[in-house]
């Protein structure tokens, strides 16, 4: 099957320290600073904090979805060898975007969302690996829009240098299980 050697191409042709330096997910600056609690990244007071805060705790709600569905689609028996090894690769990434968020949360004096005891996914439809990466697909797509609207109201504008960092990341997650199924990978010029 030719979309299986492309996946494989993909998840072995670059060293995956190089991928994950060229998809912003080895810390930036940005995010370096907001572990480590630099002053410019201080949590502002008020109601812009709050908002930030609120933000932060929807996109590590949505991390923790993730995670819990690519956990889903690896113990489906339905993937075969190198896509089940992508996708646990894409959930890992998902767990460092969840880790980052938590530190983040705790950081600027919030508490973090704790992961559901159970998740919901629509598993009656998942018949083959297909409809698990179509379902992945999804996600990763409504990942990115999220993202996207995050970024311009977070008040702490490095925030949004961070968020933007991870939404790169999970659009070429998107564009790699559009293309594992045989879509078109970017199918358009812009995201919505």
């Amino acid at each position: 099957m030719t979309t299986l050697i492309k996946l494989e191409e993909i998840s072995h042709a670059v060293p995956r320290r190089a991928f994950l330096t060229r998809s912003g997910l080895l810390l930036s600056g940005t995010a370096v600073a907001l572990l480590s609690g630099r002053d410019a990244l201080a949590a502002k007071s008020g109601k812009g904090a709050e908002s930030d805060l609120r933000i932060l705790n929807t996109a590590l709600g949505a991390e923790l979805e993730a995670i819990a569905a690519y956990q889903v689609g690896a113990e489906s028996g339905l993937l075969q060898k190198p896509v089940l090894d992508l996708a646990v690769s894409f959930q890992g990434h998902h767990k460092q975007h969840a880790d980052l968020l938590y530190k983040t949360i705790t950081q600027l004096g919030g508490k973090p969302m704790a992961a559901r005891d159970k998740y919901v996914f629509p598993v009656e439809t998942l018949k083959n690996q297909t409809d698990v990466l179509r379902f992945a697909a999804s996600l990763e797509k409504g990942a990115v829009s999220a993202y996207l609207g995050a970024i311009p109201v977070f008040g702490n504008r490095d925030l949004s240098k961070a968020a933007g960092s991870i939404l790169g990341d999970e659009a070429m997650h998107w564009a790699i299980l559009r293309n594992a199924v045989g879509d078109v990978p970017v199918p358009d010029a812009f995201v919505a």
